[in-house]
C-alpha cells in the first residue's frame, strides 16, 4: 500500500512539474495559479485512465502506433484538462504540439527515474514466507 502511495505522489509530482514547465517555456500554453490543482488532477486522471484504453485500440487496430501512446494519450489527457474552465488554456497547433511533447517527455522520465531513487531498497516487498 505504502508503495502504490509512493507512486501516486511520483505521478501526481511529474505530471505538476511537467504542466508548470510546459507553462513556462510555451508562449501558448497558460496555467492559471487558481485551476493548478484541477488541472493537475484532471491530467493525471485523464492520462492514467486513457493510457491502457488507447493502448489497446492501438493494439487492436494500429499496431504500428504503439510507440507513440504516451504521447497520443498525453495530447488527449490536455484535451481533457483544458475542458475544465480555470486550469489549462492551450493556443495554436504548434503549442498543442510541444506541449504534448514537453509534458509527455518529463511524466516518463520523472515515473522512470524518481521510482528507481525514490523506491530502491526502502520499499521493497517482504520475501516471501516458506
Amino acid at each position: 500500500m505504502l508503495r502504490f502511495i509512493v507512486r501516486l505522489a511520483i505521478y501526481l509530482g511529474t505530471a505538476a512539474l511537467a504542466l508548470f514547465i510546459a507553462s513556462l517555456i510555451l508562449p501558448g500554453f497558460r496555467l492559471s495559479v487558481s485551476g493548478f490543482l484541477i488541472a493537475i488532477g484532471v491530467f493525471a486522471l485523464a492520462q492514467s485512465i486513457l493510457t491502457p484504453f488507447i493502448v489497446n485500440m492501438a493494439r487492436k487496430y494500429a499496431p504500428a502506433v504503439l510507440g507513440g501512446i504516451g504521447l497520443v494519450s498525453t495530447f488527449v489527457a490536455l484535451l481533457i484538462a483544458s475542458f475544465f474552465p480555470g486550469g489549462i488554456t492551450i493556443t495554436g497547433i504548434d503549442t498543442w504540439v510541444l506541449a504534448s511533447l514537453v509534458v509527455w517527455l518529463i511524466t516518463a522520465l520523472g515515473g522512470w527515474l524518481l521510482p528507481l531513487l525514490l523506491l530502491r531498497g526502502k520499499l521493497a516487498d517482504p520475501a516471501p514466507k516458506k
